[in-house]
C-alpha cells in the first residue's frame, strides 16, 4: 500500500481525499491546526509522542503497526519502492495503519531526512514480538522465499582465466612507412574484369576437433603503388561426413613480374582439381598413417601441377622463371577420431606451432646429400682408387643431342611433413610475407601468443586484424592460414 509522504497537509486522508473525523487515538498525537503534520524520526524510542511527550494510549490501529516491545523502531528509508517493508522485502496487504504511513503512488517517496540504514536492535531486547511482525508481513501472496539462515553458504572461489592482449597496429621499433590501410587500387582492363584481385581474402571453418581460420592481405608496398595482390588464397573440402578432406593451399607469384597474381592463383586452382580427384585415396591414407605413400603421392600431384604452369608459360610466349610460384598446401581430415595433418609444398614460407604458450618452427628441412656419389645414386665416379680415369676429355666442344631435352633451371626442394596435433597446439602454415616477421622480429611472436593462447579461436574479424600486424621493415604480402586444436 502506498505511503504518506514526509510532509502532507493536514486533513488529508491516505487515498488523496479528505481525511475523517479523528477519534480521541488520531487527535493525540495531531500538532494542531498547523497545515503540515511532520512525521516520526528514523529511529525514536518507544513510547514517546510526536511533540516530545509521553505517547497517549494507543488504539487498535496503532497497535497494529507498533513493533512489540522493541526499545527502538526503525522507519522506512528516505527512499525505497512502493510497497516494500523495513526489512526490504515486499510487504503484505496493509490494513488502516499501514495506509496512513503510505506516500500514496509513486515508486519513490522523497522525505525530510536522509536514509541511514536500520541498525540491529539493542543487546538484550526481546525479538519475539519482532520476529512475529515480520511473519505478518511476509504471509501475503506475493511474500518472497525466506532467506538462507547464516552460515548455510560457502564462499566459491572462482578463477577467472587470463583475458586476451588489446589488439595493436603495429609491433616493433616504430610504425612503418607506409599507411595501415589501402590508398591506390589497381589497374582495371574493362574486357577482361575477372583479372581484378581482392584486397583481402578471408575465410573459416570448423571441422572434428580443429577450428581453421585463413586470411590473405594485400602489403603495405602493393597498396601504396597500387598493384594486385600476389598471394592467392584457396580453402575447399571434399566429400561429406567423416571421411571429408580439407585443403588449404597458398601461392605466391614471381616478385616484380607483371602475371604474378595469374600464376599464383592457377597454382593453387591447378592443385585444388588434383587434391580433389584423388580426396578418397588420400582420406585414407592419412587416417591409417601412411607416411611413405602420402610423400610420394603428394609429390607426384605437385610436380603435375607446377609442370602445368610452366606449359602455360611457354603457351604466353615467356620465360617460365616469370610465370612461376612458390605452394604451399595443407590437409585437414574431418574425421574427429583422426588428428594427424599434412604439409607439403614448395619454395619459401613458414610451418609454425604453437604449443605450451612457445612457437616452434617446424618448417622442413632440405639435406643436401653428403660424401662422394655411390653406385645406384648419382653418377658415377671419373676415376677409379687406383688413378685410372674412365672417361677421356680431349677438350672439344660437342653441340647438345637434339634427341635430349635442354637442361632445366634447378627447381626448388618438394617440402613435406606430417605431425600429430595436440589439444591445445595452434598450427600457422604462411607465406614468406609473414614468416620473415615472424622469424626476425620477437615481439611479434610475443603478441600472437598472448592472442592465440586463449581458450577458444579467435572469430574471423579477430583473425584478421591479428594476422596483418605490421612490423617495420616488413611490407609483402601475408598470407596465413591457423588451425586450433581443441
Amino acid at each position: 500500500m502506498p505511503r504518506r509522504p514526509a510532509w502532507e497537509p493536514a486533513g488529508v486522508g491516505s487515498d488523496g481525499g479528505p481525511a475523517s473525523v479523528a477519534g480521541p487515538e488520531e487527535a493525540a498525537g495531531a500538532p494542531g491546526s498547523a497545515d503540515r503534520v511532520p512525521r516520526r524520526p528514523a529511529w525514536e524510542p518507544a513510547g514517546v509522542g510526536p511533540d516530545g511527550g509521553p505517547a497517549s494510549v494507543a488504539g487498535p490501529e496503532e497497535a497494529a503497526g507498533a513493533p512489540g516491545s522493541a526499545d527502538r523502531v526503525p522507519r522506512r528509508p528516505s527512499w525505497e519502492p512502493a510497497g516494500v517493508g523495513p526489512d526490504g522485502r515486499p510487504g503484505a496487504g496493509a490494513g488502516p495503519a499501514g495506509a496512513a504511513d503510505a506516500p500514496g503512488s509513486a515508486g519513490l517517496a522523497p522525505q525530510n531526512e536522509p536514509w541511514a540504514p536500520p541498525s540491529a536492535p539493542p543487546q538484550g531486547a526481546p525479538l519475539a514480538s519482532s520476529a512475529a511482525a515480520a511473519d505478518a508481513r511476509n504471509t501475503g501472496p506475493d511474500a518472497d522465499p525466506p532467506a538462507d539462515p547464516p552460515g548455510s553458504r560457502t564462499p566459491t572461489r572462482v578463477d577467472l582465466p587470463a583475458l586476451p592482449l588489446d589488439p595493436v597496429g603495429h609491433v616493433g621499433s616504430g610504425p612503418p612507412t607506409y599507411e595501415a590501410e589501402p590508398t591506390a587500387l589497381p589497374p582495371a582492363d574493362p574486357d577482361d574484369l575477372d583479372d581484378l584481385v581482392a584486397d583481402t581474402v578471408l575465410d573459416g571453418a570448423r571441422y572434428g576437433a580443429s577450428t581453421l581460420r585463413a586470411a590473405s592481405v594485400r602489403g603495405d608496398s602493393a597498396r601504396f603503388r597500387g598493384e594486385p595482390r600476389r598471394d592467392a588464397l584457396l580453402t575447399a573440402r571434399f566429400g561429406n561426413g567423416d571421411h571429408a578432406l580439407v585443403l588449404v593451399a597458398m601461392a605466391t607469384g614471381a616478385r616484380a613480374t607483371p602475371g604474378a597474381h595469374r600464376a599464383a592463383a592457377e597454382a593453387c586452382h591447378w592443385i585444388g582439381r588434383a587434391v580433389g580427384r584423388s580426396h578418397a585415396r588420400l582420406a585414407e591414407d592419412i587416417r591409417a598413417g601412411r607416411r611413405g605413400d602420402l610423400k610420394s603421392g603428394l609429390h607426384r600431384l605437385t610436380d603435375r601441377s607446377l609442370g602445368k604452369l610452366r606449359a602455360s608459360a611457354a603457351e604466353q610466349g615467356i620465360e617460365p622463371e616469370e610465370y612461376a610460384a612458390a605452394l604451399r598446401c595443407l590437409l585437414l581430415p574431418a574425421d574427429p577420431e583422426c588428428r594427424t595433418r599434412v604439409f607439403f609444398g614448395v619454395g619459401a614460407g613458414g610451418l609454425f606451432r604453437l604449443r605450451d604458450g612457445e612457437w616452434q618452427d617446424i618448417e622442413p628441412r632440405v639435406l643436401d646429400v653428403p660424401g662422394e656419389p655411390v653406385v645406384g645414386f648419382g653418377s658415377l665416379p671419373a676415376e677409379t682408387p687406383e688413378g685410372d680415369r674412365l672417361t677421356m676429355d680431349l677438350g672439344i666442344p660437342t653441340p647438345p643431342s637434339p634427341y635430349e631435352p635442354a637442361p632445366e633451371p634447378p627447381r626448388e626442394p618438394f617440402r613435406f611433413r606430417a605431425s600429430v596435433a595436440r589439444p591445445g597446439d595452434t598450427l600457422l602454415m604462411c607465406t614468406g610475407g609473414l614468416a620473415e616477421p615472424l622469424r626476425g622480429e620477437p615481439e611479434l611472436c610475443g603478441y600472437l601468443t598472448g592472442r592465440w593462447s586463449g581458450p577458444t579461436p579467435p572469430g574471423l574479424a579477430e583473425f584478421l586484424a591479428d594476422a596483418q600486424v605490421r612490423v617495420k621493415g616488413y611490407a609483402d604480402d601475408r598470407t596465413a592460414a591457423a588451425v586450433w586444436e581443441a
